[in-house]
């Protein structure tokens, strides 16, 4: 009777999986499937007939699926998963004495029994073995830099304006990392409710400044803290406009200001002589007293500057800023963001604008259309819609007076059809631009992308330093880009240190479109490998299946630039990128780089726009709304990623991983995954994952280092903040925290003498981690 069971379970998985099969193999895919579903029908009615040659059939089905799993995968043990798990599991139940008993009259099949044991022995072995982890170790001795990096204090969004994310504090170094403990946590009390934005985050980075810890929470409050303690200081509470419809609930960081003791205050009293600046979502610059939280009345209109002067119409929700202002001398400068892919056109530009840190006067615009009309706009006039936005944190060489600008592109961001190829806002979409810091007078740019048609804007904001590269000392600025690319460029003159090339690429795709024939790849880089059928993961062999039959169906070139199309199309890295916002970390004193590149395929689908569905919102079958809409326009345009109906990514692991380049050399000495399942949001489990599997995970957040040769890094979907061995990436600490740590780490020392570190724990609502509202702080037992 058992085995009756058995074989009806087992003809089903097979009638299941020739189905699947076949239709992978019609896609041109590969056959292997349709073979295994044949072998388990064999095995199932053999079984059904009482025959021990079932037994038989199932152990020459382990050996020739093994075989084909290392012809496919080699060694990749979670890429054995998919391939194996199911025939597995069958095989050690047909196994066990109750089903070999009733065919042979023994308890044990030798044929079958010793099969199992070689593969168990081999999936043992594997568990010890990883074919990824690329072991290295960066020797640079440490030397005196002349980049300005964070010591004490941490006074902007990146450690300095140069952007390292670097200190030079060292009391928390590699041999004791592992005894910090918590020194304070403290809650903000802003979390999510049912009307606020899915794409809710606190993604903040604190600083330390005046004694004092600041830091932003999603809707802008600002809080001060007592560094030594967590002990509330106070805090600015802004009006809430919770709204499903804002596209982007967040707040990267705050910046302070500090007027000099002999900067010349006029005849009226000092106002705010400490301020802190915040740019917030719904489009206004605030500056605050740093020392009580009061709104400095001198500045603006009683402490706001309103970001809306001069866009003329704005769309609710269209405009918002998400990234810390640029405070550079006696300046503060402000990007900006707005609401990708919801109209073809109308969308607010891309200006960027300086004001005086004092009154709140704008002293200089750049708008991407106009890029030699540097004064202030007057009163009456708009700046065009529809140019390059830079939503990403500006950095700023004081030393030679130049603000390096990250410009991405211009929404819509996936369709080109209507851009006018001659024009300046083509010029500047998806540039580096680098301007005269106190004028905004264009100085140079470089293009990282060529006509883009994926959102593969700059997300990150640009690092400063100066490098030793085949032994001639060089300024640089290096861009990390979402497509992969770590651009090294002279700072003072744009051009390449590293070298850069143009590869070819697609130019067929929709009518009407205008494609660019070449693409720029640095030598430095981290475009993720070609996908293949191979490539396609899962956690069975039927959600394996089904993404090896998206694959086949999908169109896919094979290079980070496949054409969207309206059968859909695999855009790997897709718009969440390989670098975004967390950009990278660089100790200047031994020239190493800490990067956290991504891995994640995205399936893009156009769907064309008519007369009568140019104003019509579009759902998905699950009832939500498609959001990058276009209206108006000639496509909207669905993007999702490239997943199972389980919505586990359809590419194998790792997800996330981090990486050491040495940048004397531009050679990456070393490569480890980074982050683990546990806690991962499913949709075939209720609740959260409980095991930590370390594939790899992806990370959204930026990496710390420190002359301590540490790397603090949490960012990864399972609440854990870790610490790094930087010449080696090896673990070297780690402790889970309540909330996703989707942000960026800070470090200073305290008043007490002893150095803390610092980060934000809140969760991601894209990226489905757990929320809360934790600012954690860390120092030596």
């Amino acid at each position: 009777m058992v085995n009756k069971i058995t074989g009806i379970v087992i003809a089903l998985i097979g009638i299941a999986m020739l189905y699947m099969g076949g239709r992978l193999l019609l896609l041109g895919g590969s056959p292997f499937y349709a073979v295994m579903a044949i072998g388990l029908l064999i095995i199932a009615i053999t079984l059904a007939m009482n025959k021990k040659i079932a037994l038989t059939a199932c152990a020459v089905l382990l050996w020739i699926t093994l075989f084909w799993i290392i012809y496919e995968v080699g060694f990749d043990k979670w890429q054995w998963i998919p391939r194996g798990d199911i025939l597995g599991l069958i095989g050690v139940w047909l196994a066990m004495p109750w089903v070999v008993r009733p065919l042979t009259g023994r308890k044990f099949h030798p044929f079958l029994g010793s099969t199992l044991i070689v593969i168990v022995a081999v999936v043992i072995g594997l568990m010890f073995y990883d074919p990824l982890p690329q072991e290295g170790k960066i020797t640079n001795a440490r030397q005196p830099s002349s980049a300005a990096v964070a010591h004490d204090d941490w006074v902007a969004y990146g450690g300095t304006n140069n952007g390292l994310r670097f200190s030079a504090l060292n009391q928390i170094n590699k041999q004791n990392v592992n005894n910090l403990e918590v020194a304070w946590t403290y809650h903000t009390g802003d979390l999510r409710q049912s009307d606020d934005a899915s794409e809710y985050t606190f993604e903040a980075t604190p600083l330390k400044a005046n004694n004092t810890l600041y830091f932003c929470t999603p809707h802008n409050e600002i809080h001060a803290l007592v560094p030594e303690t967590g002990k509330l200081k106070w805090k600015y509470v802004p009006q809430k406009d919770r709204s499903y419809l804002q596209q982007h609930q967040t707040c990267r960081g705050v910046s302070y200001y500090e007027a000099s003791a002999a900067q010349p205050q006029g005849n009226a009293p000092a106002i705010c002589r400490k301020r802190i600046f915040n740019a917030t979502t719904d489009a206004k610059l605030v500056a605050l007293d740093a020392d009580t939280g009061k709104r400095c009345a001198d500045f603006g209109q009683d402490g706001i500057v309103d970001l809306r002067a001069n866009m003329g119409e704005i769309r609710p929700h269209a405009l918002m800023q998400t990234a810390a202002p640029l405070v550079a001398g006696n300046l503060v400068i402000v990007g900006g963001s707005v609401m990708d892919n919801g109209f073809d056109k109308g969308n607010p530009s891309g200006v960027i604008r300086a004001y005086d840190v004092q009154s709140g006067r704008l002293v200089w615009n750049f708008d991407p259309a106009n890029p030699t009309q540097t004064q202030p706009i007057a009163a009456n006039q708009n700046y065009p819609y529809d140019t390059p936005i830079a939503w990403g944190t500006l950095s700023a060489d004081l030393h030679n007076g130049l603000v390096y600008v990250p410009f991405g592109n211009a929404s819509p961001d996936e369709l080109g059809i209507e851009r006018d190829a001659n024009s300046n806002t083509e010029k500047f979409r998806d540039a580096l631009v680098a301007l005269d810091l106190q004028t905004g007078t264009f100085k140079w740019r470089f293009q990282s992308s060529n006509h883009d048609l994926w959102d593969r804007d700059n997300p990150s904001q640009p690092s400063l330093l100066d490098i030793d590269y085949q032994g001639s000392k060089q300024p640089v600025v290096i861009l990390p880009t979402k497509t992969g690319n770590l651009f090294v460029l002279n700072r003072l003159t744009g051009e390449p240190v590293y070298p850069v090339r143009q590869v070819p690429v697609s130019t067929d795709g929709v009518a009407g479109e205008k494609f660019a024939a070449t693409q720029p790849v640095s030598s430095l880089n981290f475009l993720p490998e070609p996908l293949t059928e191979k490539s396609m993961w899962g956690i069975t062999p039927f959600d394996q299946m089904a993404c090896r039959i998206d694959f086949k169906s999908l169109r896919y070139d094979g290079n980070p630039w496949t054409p969207s199309t309206e059968q859909g199309s695999i855009i790997f890295p897709g718009n969440i990128g390989v670098f975004n916002w967390g950009s990278v970390a660089i100790d200047p004193e031994r020239q190493i780089l800490i990067a956290s590149p991504v891995r994640l395929a995205y399936k893009y689908t156009l769907i064309k726009r008519t007369p009568e569905t140019a104003t019509k919102r579009m759902f998905t079958q699950d009832g939500q709304p498609y959001w990058n809409e276009n209206f108006h326009g000639d496509y909207a345009i669905h993007i999702q990623q490239l997943a199972s109906d389980l919505g586990i990514p359809c590419i194998a692991p790792p997800w996330g991983r981090m990486v050491g380049v040495d940048l004397k050399t531009g050679k990456t000495e070393w490569l480890r995954r980074v982050g683990t399942t546990k806690n991962l949001n499913t949709s075939f489990l209720p609740g959260r994952f409980p095991i930590g599997f370390p594939m790899g995970m992806v990370a959204h957040g930026g990496p710390l280092v420190t002359a301590g040769d540490v790397v603090f890094h949490g960012a990864t979907a399972d609440n854990f903040f870790r610490a790094y061995d930087i010449n080696t990436g090896e673990l070297l600490w780690q402790t889970e925290l309540s909330a996703g740590a989707q942000a960026t780490p800070s470090t200073w020392q305290g008043s007490d003498g002893k150095q803390y570190v610092v980060i934000a724990a809140g969760g991601h609502g894209s990226l489905g981690t757990k929320a809360g509202d934790s600012v954690v702080a860390f120092r030596l037992k």
